[in-house]
């Protein structure tokens, strides 16, 4: 991403923008875990289950997701073990606060990218005020979910990943690059081969630069909207000012710093492909590919740049969906949206083929979202439903309709590579 957007992204009033604090973050000691790489997963909602969450279970019994993914019958339960884990990890030197406030630099590197950022606590805002943007709709039961696990522990867990696009000599970027090249408060490299650093900026001079250009500007949220959404719902119930009003944020300058932008594939487990396919009629065109998963994904890729594109997959074979019949897609999509949305294929997805051709219900027990494609294949065969693989959409066309209010379809992209959930976590009752 260029720095075109500059102007946009910069608020009028140079005190109304992103307000970021420094905290004492709580981390792991070294000496107390097998390896910085066998206590970190993936964020929560992308967390292969079953198998990913065992895996990551069985690799360190302090493993990160024995908190953001508490495994017990009822919610309730799942909670306040995910508190009595934290709490005991705290009483036995697993995990220990820094010993003073700070901002956290992050750089994580791997295949072929260089990523670098900052680490706050970010004062919450309401969406009318325009700082914060979000693009995706959000699923209630999941904000409930994280809601209670956020009261119950009384933690922020994993930081969300916003973007902003800094200035050319903007001194957050200064303040960056000058901590990369002392020594990092750890280092370590997780199985899929991503390199991680972590950096403390306690310097005070260095904090109020930091926060002096982030005040000028606003952020996208690329990743974590439910999370989000529970911050709001949290500081709501908590009227008082205090550590309720702040949320865990990991800021990249994508100016300097891009991020990727990956698809996120739906799991139809209650409709078999046959069905999925008889049920279209002459609704779209279907080819059947007789190729492999990479092949098929360039002949997806070749079909959405020319219009809406789906490929179904979990009966051995992968079929292409596009060239949708336009007088089906003028009744089933909603006119009073800019038509930057009514193309989108997360919309005519949801709109068009799981409502009005399908008939999904959007809930858990009908459709799962997952961001891995070959795991969205493999779960789509063993269980005899239906992987609708997704194509990604443009950065700039998330952050365009963001600024207008415009929110796409929920789960509509996943913008990577996502921080490493586990690294620095961030108690309310330290702050």
């Amino acid at each position: 991403m260029n720095t075109s957007g500059h102007a946009a992204d910069a608020v009028r009033d140079d005190d109304a923008g992103l307000r970021l604090a420094p905290f004492r973050g709580l981390r792991y000691v070294p000496e107390r875990v097998g390896s910085l790489a066998a206590v970190t997963s993936p964020p929560y909602d992308v967390v292969v289950r079953p198998d990913g969450l065992l895996h990551l279970e069985s690799a360190d019994p302090h493993n990160i997701v024995r908190l953001i993914l508490p495994q017990a019958i009822t919610a309730g339960t799942r909670h306040r073990k995910a508190a009595v884990t934290l709490d005991r990890w705290l009483a036995d030197g697993v995990l220990a606060p820094d010993p003073e406030p700070a901002l956290y630099v992050y750089e994580q590197s791997g295949d072929g990218i260089l990523q670098r950022g900052i680490i706050g606590a970010l004062e919450l805002s309401t969406p009318d005020e325009g700082v914060v943007l979000p693009h995706e709709d959000v699923m209630p039961h999941v904000v409930e979910d994280r809601a209670a696990l956020m009261r119950t522990t009384a933690a922020n867990l994993e930081p969300l990943l916003l973007t902003y696009v800094g200035e050319d000599d903007g001194g957050a970027d200064a303040v960056i690059e000058r901590a990369v090249l002392r020594e990092p408060l750890l280092s370590t490299t997780t199985e899929d081969g991503f390199h991680h650093r972590l950096w403390a900026v306690t310097d005070p001079a260095e904090q109020a630069t930091v926060a002096e250009e982030l005040r000028r500007h606003q952020a996208l949220i690329a990743d974590g909207h439910h999370r989000w959404a529970t911050y709001l719902r949290l500081r709501e119930e908590h009227t008082a000012p205090g550590p309720w009003n702040y949320g865990l944020v990991l800021l990249i300058d994508t100016a300097r710093y891009p991020l990727r932008v990956r698809a996120i594939h739906r799991l139809l487990n209650r409709l078999p492909v046959a069905d999925a396919l008889a049920a279209l009629g002459d609704s779209f065109r279907v080819r059947r590919i007789e190729r492999p998963l990479p092949m098929a994904l360039e002949a997806l890729a070749t079909a959405a740049a020319e219009g809406n594109a789906f490929l179904l997959a979990g009966d051995g074979a992968f079929h292409l969906l596009d060239r949708p019949d336009p007088t089906l897609l003028d009744r089933t999509i909603r006119a009073d949206r800019p038509e930057a949305w009514r193309t989108l294929d997360a919309t005519v997805l949801h709109s068009t083929l799981l409502e009005q051709i399908w008939h999904i219900p959007d809930a858990p027990e009908d459709i799962a979202y997952i961001h891995d494609t070959e795991a969205a294949v493999a779960q789509a065969e063993r269980r005899g439903g239906t992987a609708v693989l997704m194509h990604p959409v443009r950065e700039e066309v998330v952050r365009d309709l963001a600024r207008q209010g415009v929110t796409m379809p929920r789960k509509s992209t996943s913008f990577g590579p996502k921080p490493a959930t586990g690294l620095v976590l961030r108690s309310l009752a330290l702050d």
